[in-house]
């Protein structure tokens, strides 16, 4: 199993992707994209990688793909073009991609190797980096999954141009939490930011892969440090669970999802942790003036509270969260009273 974590940066290290692969005698190599990355990065990876795959493997782009019938449509695609199990599969996408395609890498033949070639903000900063792959079961995000390491991730900024605003804005919200989980300054730094785009965002990219690595290599496996990388994530998933299967909702990006996340769990935070409500409205203001508001009424809320209940983080039925005693201070395994997310939801939705 490999446990270190492999990351390199810009177009000398895509370029020298072909001479590694080939160094490793691989018998075929595979390269999976969906249809946004088959259309706007495919082109432009031949070109800079020079890779001879053996077959592109394409999925339907968008969380509610990643599930196990498309697993099993990547597993026959395999098996039909002849993979074994000295294979090799490139994940070249977003969040999506590199999850569901890191799962299918480890559990096809009982594991061939993956390499990640995150392609959208969020990716590069979170999903591709740390070795959790996995896929959702229903409307219950990430419910299964393992936790292996690729055999590197190359993260090359260039790809950020093919982005829409909201896409740089899904990624944008992990960087923030990087900052509130781990680094006051990062925070502040990100926190002054006026406008959100690739020219602006690409010089955090790496600060933010140092905090997430620096927590990864000490915890691998998420028996306690790692757990700080949730927070916003156990309100925040529900929300985007929500979001995604009703009908008459926006759909929410997950890093958008996660802002409302960790708003909502700044003020649990005041009362559970004893964050200042200072800190908590600087938190607050700051998604306020990135993110637009979403509207959650009651019956909303009531919905989302139910999804909590199978939050992976829960333990015989408690239902726990990661919190804030001070923006840098999080505590993990809190266990939060229910009569508080009322409570929450009206701090989100304050002016």
């Amino acid at each position: 199993m490999n446990n270190t974590i492999s990351i390199s940066y810009g177009l000398k290290a895509l370029q020298a992707l072909s001479e590694e692969v080939k160094n490793k005698n691989y018998s075929s190599i595979f390269i999976l994209v969906d249809s946004n990355t088959h259309g706007y990065c495919l082109e432009r990876f031949n070109e800079i990688a020079n890779i001879k795959a053996t077959g592109i493997l394409t999925m339907k782009a968008g969380e509610e793909n990643k599930n196990l019938s498309t697993c099993e449509q990547l597993w026959n695609e395999l098996s039909e073009k002849g993979a074994d199990r000295n294979s090799v599969l490139i994940n070249l996408g977003g969040g999506v991609v590199t999850d569901l395609g890191g799962f299918v890498a480890c559990t096809f033949k009982r594991g061939i190797d993956f390499y990640n070639i995150p392609t959208t903000l969020l990716s590069m900063v979170d999903a591709s980096v740390g070795g959790k792959t996995g896929i959702d079961l229903g409307a219950l995000k990430n419910q299964i999954g393992i936790i292996r390491e690729p055999q590197g991730v190359i993260v090359e900024s260039g790809w950020l141009q093919t982005l829409p605003n909201e896409e740089l804005r899904s990624g944008f919200a992990e960087m923030l939490k990087h900052g509130l989980i781990a680094n006051p300054s990062y925070w502040k730094t990100l926190q002054s930011l006026d406008l959100l785009s690739a020219e602006t965002l690409e010089d955090f990219i790496q600060p933010s892969i140092a905090e997430k690595t620096k927590v990864v290599l000490e915890d691998p496996n998420e028996k306690g440090l790692r757990k700080i990388l949730n927070f916003g994530h156990t309100l925040g998933h529900a929300i985007e669970s929500y979001f995604l299967t009703h009908p008459d909702k926006p759909r929410l990006l997950h890093g958008e999802a996660i802002a409302i996340g960790m708003v909502l769990e700044a003020y649990l935070s005041t009362v559970c942790c004893a964050l200042n409500l200072g800190e908590a409205n600087e938190i607050k203001t700051t998604f306020d003036k990135f993110y637009p508001k979403q509207e959650i009424s009651l019956a909303d809320q009531k919905a989302i509270l139910e999804l909590l209940r199978h939050d992976k983080k829960n333990k015989a039925g408690r239902i726990n969260f990661v919190l804030l005693s001070a923006i840098g201070t999080p505590q993990i395994d809190v266990e939060v009273p229910q009569d508080l997310f009322a409570t929450a939801f009206e701090f989100y939705k304050s002016a």
